[in-house]
C-alpha cells in the first residue's frame, strides 16, 4: 500500500498546481466592459464599478496564462485588451479613466466630461504591464495599445524635471492632483521595465532606474531604509499623510512593510535589465535591494508578536495596521526567491521556505479558491481593508516566477525576450 503526501509548499508541484487553481478562480471575473472585483467565493460584485487596475491587471495574468499555455486564456486576455480599448479609455481625449464612466445618453457634454472620472498613474501603469505582456503573447491589438499607453504616460505622467511619475489629473487633463505617491511610481518601475521588453527600447529602462533613483537612493537610504510613501508636487515626504486613515488601501500612513519587499525584488530585475542592454548597473540597486529587504524582515515579520507581516509600521517601527495581506506574503517571497538567485547565499532560501509555508497555511483558501486577501493579527480570514479577493495578480507571479526563472520581466522569463527584442 502506498501512501500520497502533498507536495511542500513552494516546490515546482506545489507551485504548478497554485498557478493554476488561480487562474481557474480568475475567470469568474470577466463582465462586459471589463474585468470585475471578486468577492471572497469568486463571484463578482456587482455594486462596483469596471475598474482600470484590476481589469489590466486580470489582462497581464491571462496573457501570461496564455503563454503557459492554458487553453482558456488567449480570449480572456483579448476581452481585457477590448475592454482596455474600449468603455476604459477616453477616446476623445487620450488615456485610460480610472473606472468605467457613468455616462447616459442624455446627459450634455458638459455633465458627462464632470461625471467621467479621474486619469491616475497607478491603472495607467498597469495598462502598460498589461499591453506589455499581451505584446510578447502576440495577442492582436496589444502592440498598438501598447504605443499608445507609453505616449500617454511621457505626455502626461512624466515628470522629467524630478525624473518620476506625476500622481494623476482630471478627465480634461486640465488640473494635476498636488501630490506625488511611492506606490504608484513603484509600479511604474515594473511597467517600464516590461515595456522595453515588449518595445526593445532601453530608453524605458533608464526611466525605471531614474525612478528607482530618487525613491530608494534619495529617500528610503535617507531614512534609514523606511520609506515615505506620501509627497507634496517638490518630492518632500510627508511623514503624517493619511495619519487619521492610517487603513486606507492605496495610501496608507506610515512605512508599508510589502512595498520594501516588492522593491528589493524591482531592483534586481532592474540591475538585470541594465546588465542585458550592455549598460554598467550601479553597485547599489544589489546593496539597497539587500538593506530593504533585511528591514522590512527585522521590522515587520513577527513585529506584534503574531506570525505575519504588519501591514504598516509608524516610523519608530511600531504597528499601525496589524492586518496581514496577502500581497505582501507573495512579494515576501519573490523578493528571497530572487535574492537567492542573484546572491547565492541560503538564507534567503530559508525565508523562502518559510512564507511559502505560512501562505499555504494561512492564505491560499482551498474551499472557496484563490488566497485570502486579507487575514487580522491572529491570521483569521478579515477584510477591514480588503473586501474580497479583487484580483490573483500578486499570488500568480509568486507562484509563476519560480517556475520560469528570473528575467526582466515575467513575459520577458516566457520568451525569452528580456532585453533583447
Amino acid at each position: 500500500m502506498t501512501t500520497s503526501t502533498r507536495p511542500s509548499p513552494g516546490s515546482p508541484a506545489w507551485l504548478g498546481a497554485e498557478e493554476h487553481r488561480l487562474v481557474d478562480f480568475a475567470v469568474g471575473a470577466a463582465v462586459p466592459d471589463g474585468f470585475g472585483w471578486l468577492d471572497a467565493r469568486g463571484a463578482t460584485e456587482p455594486d462596483r464599478p469596471t475598474e482600470t487596475w484590476i481589469t489590466a491587471r486580470m489582462t497581464h495574468v491571462f496573457s501570461l496564462a496564455h503563454l503557459r499555455g492554458d487553453a482558456r486564456a488567449a480570449e480572456l486576455a483579448d476581452h481585457g485588451l477590448a475592454a482596455l480599448d474600449g468603455p476604459l479609455r477616453d477616446a476623445d481625449l487620450g488615456g485610460w479613466f480610472d473606472a468605467v464612466p457613468e455616462e447616459t445618453a442624455t446627459a450634455s457634454d458638459r455633465e458627462r466630461s464632470q461625471k467621467r472620472p479621474d486619469k491616475s498613474a497607478y491603472p495607467h501603469s498597469f495598462v502598460v504591464l498589461a499591453a506589455s505582456s499581451a505584446t510578447l503573447a502576440r495577442r492582436p491589438g496589444a502592440r498598438d495599445l501598447l504605443h499608445e499607453a507609453l505616449r500617454v504616460f511621457d505626455t502626461h505622467f512624466w515628470e522629467p524635471e524630478a525624473d518620476c511619475v506625476r500622481e494623476s489629473w482630471d478627465a480634461g487633463w486640465t488640473v494635476t492632483e498636488p501630490y506625488r505617491g511611492a506606490n504608484s511610481a513603484m509600479h511604474w518601475v515594473e511597467a517600464l521595465l516590461a515595456a522595453a521588453d515588449a518595445t526593445g527600447d532601453t530608453g524605458w529602462t533608464r526611466r525605471a532606474l531614474a525612478v528607482a533613483e530618487r525613491l530608494v537612493r534619495g529617500v528610503a537610504a535617507e531614512h534609514d531604509w523606511r520609506l515615505p510613501e506620501h509627497f507634496t508636487p517638490d518630492w518632500r515626504p510627508l511623514p503624517d499623510y493619511n495619519r487619521d486613515h492610517p487603513d486606507h488601501p492605496f495610501r496608507p500612513y506610515g512605512s508599508t512593510t510589502g512595498h520594501l519587499l516588492e522593491w528589493a525584488r524591482l531592483l534586481l530585475h532592474l540591475e538585470l535589465a541594465l546588465e542585458r542592454a550592455g549598460e554598467d548597473a550601479p553597485a547599489w540597486l544589489r546593496a539597497d535591494a539587500e538593506h530593504l529587504f533585511s528591514n522590512a524582515v527585522r521590522r515587520g515579520w513577527n513585529v506584534d508578536g503574531a506570525e505575519g507581516f504588519a501591514y504598516t509600521l509608524d516610523w519608530e517601527d511600531r504597528p499601525v495596521v496589524r492586518q496581514r495581506m496577502h500581497w505582501v506574503t507573495a512579494e515576501a517571497t519573490m523578493a528571497a526567491w530572487a535574492l537567492a538567485l542573484r546572491t547565492g547565499e541560503d538564507s534567503y532560501t530559508e525565508w523562502y521556505e518559510r512564507w511559502w509555508d505560512y501562505a499555504d497555511r494561512c492564505h491560499v483558501d482551498r474551499e472557496h479558491g484563490s488566497w485570502r486577501h486579507e487575514l487580522d493579527p491572529g491570521n483569521r480570514p478579515s477584510g477591514s481593508v480588503w473586501a474580497g479577493k479583487p484580483d490573483v495578480y500578486h499570488a500568480y507571479q509568486a507562484t509563476l516566477m519560480p517556475q520560469v526563472g528570473f528575467s526582466t520581466s515575467v513575459a520577458a522569463a516566457l520568451t525569452g525576450d528580456g532585453g533583447r527584442r
